[in-house]
């Protein structure tokens, strides 16, 4: 996949001009991220790393990714509420997992008390890599969906005019005019104002749970300058806020410092270091709540890994989008091979051929947050470790996909400027608000382009490897 600036960019003193510019004009434009040793203030603030240059990216399957989104939001809340089948899926992780057990415990126990919610909001980011087989021809392959705070639809909607002014400094303003519009803050703006609205109290708020450590916070804000903008209160709170000043009201209204909360977003919650006693009592009051969760409990447990693996069974699909064999043959066709890794046989086999050929697959827990899966030697090394024990089963095996690389230089602050083989990872978000059983919304708002050099084979933004980037569609 060749992008028509390959001629500009072994012209150093040129990369060095347009870098500096791109710099200033990330600055400009608010792609910004608070630095790591101050990860709470914003009296320094840094650029969020990006990319030089946007990355060419298949015209055919970005639109595959983008027609396939709205399947794949009816297909998390159509798994959200059969709980069935999370029981089942999800019997044998819960036995060795001990942070997707008690997410499963929280979810029985608001089933078995009655939901008091009656609105519900999904905003979830199915992440896509481009496989080149043995011909040539590259495949959209799906790597996962992340159903809980899918971050980066904020900055990522300010980076575009950054990459429009580098191609235009470079004296590629047609290039620069053929960049796809992204805003996806606004869509997933729209989606939390949509709930609010439908929750139905004009004085409620809008609350945005969020980590202890703040570095992404300008990613949030972009959301929720949006909600502001349509006259929609924001208050952001921790955990500990919650379990120290949250309280459920008549109805299970949920309530904190006094104000009565309509949504509550969540940018936090989705790895186990998130929690400690204090947290997950705080994390089963909200969930208790007539609050719109976004997600709530089943929809965070819907994007596992283990339900990943599962849906690709022979039947499945069809069994949770019954009538509907449209959507289905196209969310099929993103999957790659994925394997069990449960006790018995057929476990037995695909963990046998993972160990004998480590490079062609990839070993990922039940983790969110990037920088958790394991490759190569290191995948064999613990699969060998624990082939024999039920340990296995909190992890499935992926086929590895193999994308093609391309050039381009990954701006970090305080980095050298370096000319690097890239691999990109394309995200579709989606959202979605369901009333009762009646769908309200269901929208793909925007992408996200995420590019890293090919040394590194796991970890996103956020995990400080790959860096913010542009799709050009060739």
């Amino acid at each position: 996949m060749a992008a028509p600036w390959e001629d500009v960019l072994r012209d150093t003193p040129a990369m060095r001009e347009a870098a500096a510019l791109a710099v200033d004009a990330a600055l400009l434009q608010g792609v910004l991220m608070r630095t790591e040793g101050e990860p709470n203030a914003s009296d320094v603030v840094n650029f969020a790393p990006f990319t030089l240059l946007p990355s060419p990216v298949p015209r055919a399957l970005f639109e595959q990714a983008y027609a396939v989104q709205q399947d794949f939001n009816l297909l998390v809340d159509a798994i959200s509420q059969n709980k069935e089948f999370l029981e089942r899926t999800l019997a044998s992780t819960i036995k060795v997992d001990d942070f997707t057990a008690r997410l499963f415990r929280i979810h029985t126990q608001v089933l078995e008390e009655g939901l008091a919610q009656a609105v519900f909001l999904g905003i979830n980011r199915s992440d896509y890599m481009f496989d080149c087989g043995p011909g040539g021809a590259a495949a959209l392959r799906q790597i996962e969906i992340n159903t809980i705070a899918a971050s980066f639809g904020g900055l990522t909607s300010h980076t575009l005019p950054v990459h429009q002014r580098v191609l235009k400094v470079l004296g590629k303003s047609k290039e620069a005019s053929q960049l796809l519009p992204n805003n996806p803050s606004e869509g997933l703006a729209l989606g939390i104002a949509k709930a609010w609205e439908l929750y139905g109290s004009p004085s409620a708020v809008v609350m945005f749970l969020v980590e202890e450590v703040q570095r992404n916070i300008f990613d949030q804000r972009c959301v929720e300058n949006e909600l502001w903008n349509r006259n929609i209160r924001v208050i952001r709170r921790r955990f500990r806020d919650v379990f120290a000043k949250g309280s459920l009201g008549e109805g299970r209204r949920l309530y904190m410092d006094g104000q009565e909360v309509a949504v509550v977003y969540y940018r936090e919650g989705y790895v186990p270091k998130n929690y400690d006693q204090q947290n997950w009592e705080a994390r089963l009051l909200l969930e208790r709540s007539r609050a719109v969760k976004c997600p709530d409990i089943a929809t965070q447990l819907a994007g596992t890994k283990k339900v990943q693996q599962e849906l690709s069974r022979p039947g499945t699909l069809e069994s949770l989008l019954p009538g509907r064999p449209e959507a289905v043959a196209r969310i099929r066709a993103t999957f790659a091979g994925l394997y069990s890794l449960d006790m018995g046989a057929e476990g037995d086999k695909i963990a046998a051929a993972a160990i004998a050929d480590p490079d062609r697959f990839v070993l990922k827990p039940q983790r969110e947050g990037g920088g958790n899966n394991l490759y190569g030697e290191e995948l064999r090394q613990v699969l060998e470790k624990i082939r024999d024990s039920p340990e296995r089963t909190s992890y499935i095996l992926m086929d590895k996909i193999k994308p093609q690389p391309a050039l381009n230089y990954l701006l970090r602050a305080h980095s050298p400027l370096r000319l690097s083989e890239c691999i990109s990872e394309l995200g579709i978000f989606g959202v979605y608000v369901r009333q009762g059983k009646e769908m309200v919304m269901n929208t793909a708002p925007g992408h996200l382009l995420r590019t890293k050099a090919v040394e590194h084979a796991d970890g996103g933004v956020a995990a400080g490897v790959a860096v913010l980037d542009t799709p050009y569609l060739v």
